[in-house]
């Protein structure tokens, strides 16, 4: 077991796919979330926008900390394309849009992470390459109808049937694109705790 029975991790996300993830590593945890404005300077790079908002959702989480053991864990994931961030479609005509445009390229989808104690703080990203198959007006129908991905960075999920049917190749870790680096964040906090 990673974690001592008095060490405690606060996940700040509502993200079921990252409460998936840390159950599958076998991380225990609990969901304690604040309502966080996803907003970040305009003039900062694309690439530094997850770790921003990871920061700032740890941060604002900073009161659910009751002792030196608990850790905050907050994450965010930004799909961009040709420097421009894709964020969750606001209806099913942006839906469209996006995966139109995703469609026959290599994006990168970068996850900003942030744990926090009392004491301490560690923040980094993870960025991984994902190349879509092209995609037909009757494939992003398909899919927009059926998985309905209006709470998805880029409008879509990796684990669902567009990951499946029409990822070509992905460079870097599945687990990132699902919302979360497991692997570093395994390590971060065995630097944390040790």
């Amino acid at each position: 077991m990673l974690l001592k029975e008095n060490h405690r991790i606060i996940l700040a996300s509502k993200s079921p796919r990252r409460s998936q993830l840390l159950e599958e590593a076998g991380l225990p945890f609990e969901v304690r979330t604040l309502e966080v404005e996803e907003s970040y300077p305009d003039d900062m790079p694309v690439e530094e926008v997850p770790v921003y908002l990871a920061k700032k959702k740890a941060r604002a989480s900073k009161v659910f900390l009751e002792s030196d053991n608990d850790i905050i864990l907050a994450a965010d994931s930004v799909v961009i394309l040709n420097g421009i961030i894709f964020g969750k479609p606001q209806n099913e005509e942006e839906a469209h849009t996006m995966l139109a445009e995703l469609s026959g390229q290599e994006h990168q989808v970068i996850t900003g992470v942030c744990l926090l104690t009392n004491k301490e703080e560690i923040a980094f990203g993870d960025l991984t390459k994902v190349k879509f198959a092209p995609l037909s007006k009757e494939d992003i129908r398909y899919y927009v109808s059926n998985y309905r991905p209006f709470d998805k960075a880029g409008s879509y999920a990796i684990q669902e049937w567009i990951g499946l049917c029409k990822v070509e190749k992905i460079e870097g870790t599945y687990a990132n694109v699902m919302g979360l680096p497991v692997e570093r964040v395994w390590n971060a906090l065995q630097d944390l705790l040790n």
